[in-house]
């Protein structure tokens, strides 16, 4: 059919296969991921590569890239500790979460170098980041190491929704009042745009 460039992956490069694969797969949610050491420094930093994988429980899942055959700093800490927290990224936060995703080394704790508030978990330790309108507490379950090992895959229970009045009525969140924000290739975020609304065709599960 013309009208299409094919590209085969055999031999491709990293470089080039992630420049195809972040651009193809848009817009993506923003994991802005609070983690803490042993020694009880924060760290937050943000993930694209990152969804919900199960509802019973609800489960989120994040691919964690190492960076010169090292695991960043979110990665390890995780690792080291079973635990984490899932900040959700909005239009107010997005100059915040850009900024810690700079490369920071180990010894410097994003939230404390930019002014990044946090307040107390009520189940894990990492702390979470109240300028969000979405907290998820997250006990690590699974580590499952992807492709060639440049990519890791991890996957943690939400043992607690810390959840702003302002997007949730008791039962429902309104996510055009959250104003997320996603991750689209290169140098680019994006807001929801237009909306459009469409009835269910299935019921949710119970």
């Amino acid at each position: 059919m013309s009208g299409f460039v094919t590209l085969k992956t055999e031999g491709m490069s990293t470089e080039e296969a992630y420049r195809l694969i972040v651009g193809c797969v848009t817009p993506r949610p923003v994991a802005w991921i609070t983690t803490q050491d042993e020694s009880g420094r924060v760290n937050a930093a943000p993930f694209s590569s990152y969804n919900y994988v199960a509802h019973s429980p609800p489960m989120l899942a994040v691919n964690i890239g190492s960076r010169k055959g090292e695991l960043k700093d979110t990665a390890r800490n995780i690792v080291e500790t079973r635990e984490f927290v899932v900040n959700v990224a909005t239009e107010a936060t997005l100059e915040l979460m850009h900024a810690s995703g700079a490369d920071y080394p180990p010894e410097i704790g994003e939230p404390e170098t930019l002014g990044i508030e946090l307040a107390p978990s009520t189940v894990v330790r990492p702390p979470r980041i109240p300028a969000t309108p979405i907290q998820m507490e997250c006990r690590l379950e699974h580590v499952l190491p992807l492709g060639r090992g440049l990519n890791t895959l991890y996957i943690g229970e939400v043992v607690a929704f810390h959840l702003s009045e302002a997007i949730f009525n008791g039962r429902h969140i309104d996510a055009v009042a959250m104003r997320p924000i996603a991750r689209l290739g290169g140098p680019y975020y994006a807001g929801l745009g237009e909306i459009f609304h469409r009835p269910m065709l299935q019921a949710p599960p119970v």
